[in-house]
């Protein structure tokens, strides 16, 4: 298999909005009731930093939510483009996400992944995350 160009990794800004709606859709993430133009506006108003996106060419092949409110640090939205995947590009906005919540003195770190699909639950164990079997997520969309 022949290594791809390696992308590099940038924070999100507002202007780049439709294009990550599009991309995620593109990328074959599940829909999410927080998946608006709105929504992520809201999330780069509070915190500027928290969404890294990984681009070649001018174009987004990667995107990650690193989300922080002070107390907890999540993960969400880890997306590859489906001809960049097996690459490490997920690894790399993961280790990325780390760095930026190790610097703002995080703890514990969360990430959401899709359940039902095997290769993003094989995905976070090997990136050394933990499956909590102990505890359930409860969710309530408020919409």
């Amino acid at each position: 298999m022949n290594a791809l160009p390696v992308p590099t990794l940038r924070t999100g800004h507002p202007e780049d909005i439709e294009v990550l709606l599009d991309f995620w859709r593109r990328a074959e993430t599940s829909p999410s009731s927080t998946e608006s133009a709105e929504d992520v506006r809201g999330l780069l108003e509070r915190d500027p930093e928290a969404l890294i996106v990984a681009e070649l060419d001018g174009e987004v092949v990667g995107t990650l939510i690193a989300g922080w409110d002070g107390w907890r640090a999540t993960f969400y939205r880890l997306a590859v483009a489906i001809d960049h995947r097996r690459h490490g590009l997920a690894t790399t906005l993961v280790r990325a996400g780390e760095e930026r919540f190790r610097a703002l003195g995080a703890k514990r770190l969360n990430a959401i992944a899709e359940s039902h699909k095997p290769g993003a639950m094989a995905f976070w164990a090997s990136a050394g995350y933990e499956l909590q079997t102990s505890r359930s997520r409860f969710v309530k969309n408020l919409k």
